[in-house]
Order: C-alpha cells, then sequence, then structure tokens
C-alpha cells in the first residue's frame, strides 16, 4: 500500500487560518445582528455564533488536511498477489 502525502505548504496553511477568521467573522456579524434585531442586546448570540464560525472552520480545515474524514470515503488496502 503506497500512499503519497504532500507536504504542506506555508500558503496553504496562511489559507487555512484566513479561512477560520472569515467564518469566525461572519458568524460574529450574524451574532451581532440577531442580538440586536432578536433578542434585545443580549451577549450569548454572538458568542454562539462565532463558535459556530469557528467550528465550521476547524472542521473545514480538518477534513483538508484529513481526507479519510470525509463522510462516504474510505480507505481500499491494495491486495498483493
Amino acid at each position: 500500500m503506497t500512499t503519497t502525502t504532500k507536504p504542506t505548504s506555508s500558503e496553504e496553511i496562511i489559507g487555512q487560518k484566513a479561512r477560520f477568521r472569515r467564518t469566525s467573522g461572519i458568524g460574529f456579524s450574524a451574532g451581532i445582528v440577531a442580538s440586536v434585531i432578536l433578542f434585545r442586546r443580549k451577549t450569548w448570540p454572538i458568542s454562539l455564533a462565532t463558535g459556530f464560525g469557528a467550528g465550521m472552520a476547524y472542521a473545514d480545515c480538518d477534513r483538508s488536511f484529513n481526507p479519510t474524514r470525509i463522510p462516504g470515503s474510505r480507505i481500499v488496502p491494495t491486495t498483493r498477489d
């Protein structure tokens, strides 16, 4: 069974950090809007939405660095005769 792994470049790592900031920022923004419009300026929607954004970014990074975590994928070992 041979597997070739491509080394992670610094550009990919910077891209993953930027994705984390972007999705967390979108969650933060959505939390502010929900807090102001729906929940009379409570702080918990901001924390909750920021956490959702950070969780989405973490899961996305995990799937890109570990492709076996993609739902429906499996590794089939090669047989040697």
